[in-house]
């Protein structure tokens, strides 16, 4: 895989931190950074995914096993 070179504004302390953290992990900010970025990203890919299908099962419908037909009226369901 190819990597592509950018830049991030980062609040001052910030660089110092990610320093000490990848250090605890035996890795490089980079790697540090590119871990974190494609976790946020396979997130977001999983839940837009999720949602697709929850629509798609929406739209199909649910067997309630009525085969479509209603035996009880409304007002049957509201009589006290």
């Amino acid at each position: 895989m190819g990597t592509q070179n950018g830049t991030v504004a980062l609040p001052r302390a910030l660089p110092r931190k990610l320093k000490v953290v990848a250090a605890k992990r035996v890795i490089s900010i980079s790697a540090l950074l590119t871990s974190s970025l494609e976790e946020i990203v396979r997130r977001e890919s999983g839940y837009e995914s999720a949602i697709r299908r929850a629509l798609a099962r929406a739209r199909k419908g649910y067997d309630l096993g009525t085969g479509g037909h209603l035996r009880i009226q409304r007002g049957e369901l509201h009589e006290r």
